[in-house]
């Protein structure tokens, strides 16, 4: 094993730390895969349920009328996800799109758009028009409000009874952190602030971006209330398969109303083809509670590594998880460019490439990103990324499997020794 490890650049130090930190989480590890066991369950029994056959792998082009396949597997999400329905498809580009197109399908103009845990990812800023974009929601109309997170990362209650008024249609709740520093939130308190919401105002559609979230607890934001959950498939629920869509789940006067954005009026979720994507489609969520479990893994692995060199880490080693992305605060930028070696390093694909900051699409800052990854962007694949601005932060996720994110990790620790940037 060590002569492998050598093979990679590791050297005898980093390998026996890395080797004492994996030695005592083996007793959490059990907990995730029982986890994951659990999950596993509930996705082949939703499958049985909805009787999955082999015609189900087929495929459709053109318009994609009456595609038992495409119909089957948004009948597979709603059954695991507990909801009324669901749409899964290969139409839906990104995580983002997914998200902006409820949120088209379900405001309208005079509408206000609420977000009760603080300021959204990055990317869905132009797509409310918290910065100007060409489309956006305020172009149409609809108005955006606000409430921050306690200074603890709780719900401000207080704040959002204030901030509720007659004009609020659609809140807004990001369980994961995004860019900033927050931690992520848990379903059990998700539900809470939900209940609070619904109490007072049980007319207003609940949405939760549940991107990252997907499997690593037993249970989802739509089973404790949440109106509509959304994410994206080359996340979580793809299961490192699927090669491309997004997924809106949640009662079916939300998901049909974010059908009709999603194509046109009148026609909604009876089009669209499923152009082979099928098998990938299905498989991949079948693999995802274990996927999951594996990239949740290499996140607790790399908290304990670099919160013991003395890096601040979100969540630290000992937090439960509601989520699979850990935060590392590297201090420079030169940090975060060598734990992203160490990572593209790590990778089955491009594992010959330097990661380089650039100006990518939907931020205001330069993004470093590595991601060698079977599908472009994949980031249940092993991938780190990060803006680069202050306090230079590094946002690591997925992993295949425990062994290539095991090495991610280990590879970029051996970067940042190399570059004398911590020591062990």
């Amino acid at each position: 094993m060590k002569e492998m490890y050598k093979q990679f650049g590791i050297s005898k130090k980093v390998l026996a730390f890395g080797e004492e930190v994996a030695g005592e989480l083996k007793e959490r590890f059990a907990g995730i895969d029982e986890t994951a066991e659990y999950n596993q369950l509930k996705v082949l029994h939703a499958m049985q349920m909805c009787r999955v056959s082999e015609a189900c792998l087929g495929t459709t082009t053109g318009y994609g009328y009456n595609d038992i396949g495409r119909d089957t597997l948004e009948r597979v999400y709603a059954e695991t996800f507990h909801t009324e329905a669901a749409l899964v498809r290969p139409l839906i580009a990104c995580g983002t799109h997914a998200l902006a197109v409820a949120l088209f399908g379900n405001l309208r103009p005079g509408d206000e758009l609420l977000s009760i845990s603080g300021r959204p990812y990055d990317t869905l800023e132009e797509v409310i028009g918290i910065r100007p974009s060409r489309g956006s929601l305020a172009e149409y109309g609809v108005t955006y409000s606000e409430v921050a997170l306690l200074p603890d990362g709780s719900f401000d209650l207080d704040g959002i009874a204030a901030a509720l008024n007659p004009k609020t249609r659609l809140v807004a709740i990001q369980r994961s952190k995004g860019y900033s520093s927050r931690r992520t939130l848990s379903v059990a308190e998700i539900g809470r602030a939900i209940a609070f919401v619904h109490e007072r105002r049980p007319d207003i559609c609940i949405m939760v971006d549940n991107c990252y979230g997907e499997f690593v607890e037993r249970i989802e934001p739509s089973d404790v209330g949440a109106d509509l959950i959304v994410g994206s498939l080359i996340k979580n629920p793809g299961g490192g398969l699927a090669p491309v869509g997004g997924y809106i789940a949640g009662k079916k006067e939300y998901v049909e109303n974010a059908s009709f954005r999603m194509t046109c009026p009148g026609l909604g979720a009876e089009v669209g083809p499923s152009l082979g994507v099928n098998p990938a489609l299905y498989q991949g969520f079948f693999l995802a509670p274990t996927v999951t479990a594996s990239a949740l893994k290499g996140a607790i692995f790399a908290a304990n590594v670099y919160e013991r060199l003395g890096f601040a880490v979100l969540p630290d080693g000992q937090e439960e998880r509601h989520d699979i992305i850990e935060a590392v605060t590297l201090g420079s930028p030169e940090g975060i460019a060598a734990f992203c070696r160490g990572i593209q390093k790590a990778a089955p694909v491009d594992a010959f490439v330097t990661p380089e900051p650039w100006d990518m699409p939907g931020y205001d800052d330069k993004v470093i990103m590595a991601a060698g990854a079977f599908v472009s962007g994949s980031s249940i694949e092993l991938s780190a990324d990060g803006p680069i601005r202050e306090p230079y932060t590094v946002y690591f996720q997925g992993g295949l499997t425990w062994p290539s994110a095991k090495l991610g990790i280990l590879l970029s620790l051996q970067e940042m020794v190399d570059a004398g940037l911590a020591s062990v």
